[in-house]
């Protein structure tokens, strides 16, 4: 027993050390501007993979007849002060091992993919250093046994996520979106990192304390109903900003201006599946409060219907698929929210493969069409639906208005939120400039056209 206990402590770390050495390598050569040749990333990934899922796969076999799997390995302590310790744990269970195997074929998947649609590509190196961040970031955070630990890999993927969007740089829009990805990211991690400190605050910090040592999802939370409460809206707003529940569903059909092979590893298969992965980890916790699932079934119904109807009037196919994938991430939410367990996991699993297989069939999806519109001479003609007999042409016109513009979504952020905060920062510039300027007996030097003249928030963004 000794010895199986040491070779699963073994593959746990084979497991996570495969992104590392796969960052390390492909970083290394970025940072020395020492670019590999495409065969030999390639070649280093297909190992990587190979290696990672195979160490994953064992790791399942040996736990199969474990009547609790549950294996917890620790990494250390790395800091140790009083009423505060940071340590590194990962945790083997039903779900990180599901999730983590999942990461691994859709990346190899994709990455087998991307090697052939990058072909030639000037940031080629680049684009696989960042899915290396991805990967590791994933990995990370499924095996996470601490909210440390959860936030470390939450960051990276968020990380990744924005530099992928804004790949194609030398347009203003790409980097636009990816600003604007990074910015949802940001109250995302900031609610994140505030469900962590309030953990710290009512004396926990390590998942087994908080939902019990038993395998997911069986264990018994040990927060009272108030505390499950307070850190489970919280987590359910970090949630909401990962998968882009309302209100920040803005984000994902911008999130497509990233290459197509990113657009369907992260927004369609695993990124945007992140925060109903957060809130089945802490699914122990959300039986404490009925209000609080109550809150969470709203959330993803609400977030189901608005995607349904936005995304049939998209125009582009990847912001359909993508809003497609967002409907069915809404309804795997509402299922964790009504108290369901394994049945959300699957359906994560099902939805990430299709929405992986759709994204990778769209460009010649695309060829198709033409080439059968060619033959016939014609567009293909388009059937009512259901709608169309049920509701007045008055109905279909404001619904087409509300779907077309998102749900004005995007407008009410700019101009509830996004603006006030601008006005106050540039308030603030002008007091600090004056400040300075009374006490140098001068007149600063203008760093920005922004503080000449407004302008508008697009300029801004």
């Amino acid at each position: 027993m000794p010895n199986a206990a040491h070779l699963m402590t073994i593959l746990g770390l084979c497991v996570i050390l495969c992104p590392i050495v796969l960052l390390v390598v492909l970083g290394f050569s970025s940072l020395v501007s020492r670019r590999l040749p495409e065969e030999v990333i390639n070649r280093l990934l297909q190992s990587g993979m190979i290696a990672g899922l195979a160490s994953s796969t064992l790791m399942l076999i040996f736990m199969l007849p474990m009547e609790n799997p549950h294996v917890p390995i620790e990494i250390g302590n790395w800091v140790k002060i009083p009423e505060y310790e940071f340590h590194i744990k990962l945790i083997y269970d039903r779900l990180s091992i599901p999730f983590v195997m999942l990461s691994y074929i859709l990346s190899g998947t994709i990455l087998a993919f991307a090697s052939r649609y990058m072909h030639r590509e000037p940031g080629y190196n680049r684009f696989f250093t960042l899915n290396a961040v991805f990967l590791l970031g994933m990995v990370t955070t499924s095996l996470a046994g601490t909210i440390e630990t959860l936030f470390a890999g939450w960051e990276l993927v968020g990380l990744s996520s924005a530099f992928l969007v804004a790949f194609f740089h030398e347009r203003a829009e790409p980097v636009r979106n990816g600003l604007r990805v990074w910015c949802v990211y940001r109250v995302s991690d900031a609610a994140l990192l505030i469900a962590a400190l309030t953990l710290h605050h009512f004396g926990h910090s390590d998942f087994e304390k908080v939902l019990g040592t038993e395998s997911w999802p069986y264990g018994k939370a040990t927060v009272s109903e108030h505390e499950a409460l307070v850190v489970g809206l919280l987590m359910l707003l970090a949630a909401a900003g990962k998968s882009a529940l309302i209100p920040f569903c803005g984000w994902l059909p911008r999130a497509m201006e990233g290459p197509t092979p990113s657009s369907a590893v992260f927004y369609g298969a695993l990124s945007v599946h992140l925060g109903a992965f957060l809130l089945l980890r802490i699914s122990p916790m959300l039986v404490k409060s009925p209000l609080l699932e109550a809150v969470i079934v709203t959330l993803g119904i609400s977030t189901a219907i608005y995607a349904s109807i936005v995304g049939r009037v998209q125009t582009d196919i990847k912001s359909a698929i993508c809003f497609a994938s967002l409907t069915q991430v809404a309804i795997i939410v509402a299922e964790i929210g009504i108290g369901l367990r394994f049945l959300p996991l699957v359906h994560i699993l099902g939805n990430a493969c299709l929405r992986t297989l759709q994204f990778v069939r769209a460009p010649t999806l695309l060829q198709d069409y033409r080439q059968l519109e060619n033959a016939i001479g014609d567009r293909l003609p388009r059937l009512g639906g259901f709608w169309d007999r049920m509701l007045p042409r008055t109905g279909r016109t404001w619904l087409y208005r509300f779907a077309i513009e998102r749900g004005y979504l995007d407008a009410l952020i700019d101009d509830y939120v996004v603006a006030p905060f601008v006005a106050i920062f540039r308030f603030c510039d002008r007091m600090e400039r004056r400040w300075t300027d009374y006490l140098s007996g001068g007149k600063s030097r203008e760093s920005d056209r922004l503080n000449a003249s407004p302008g508008s928030l697009e300029e801004f963004l």
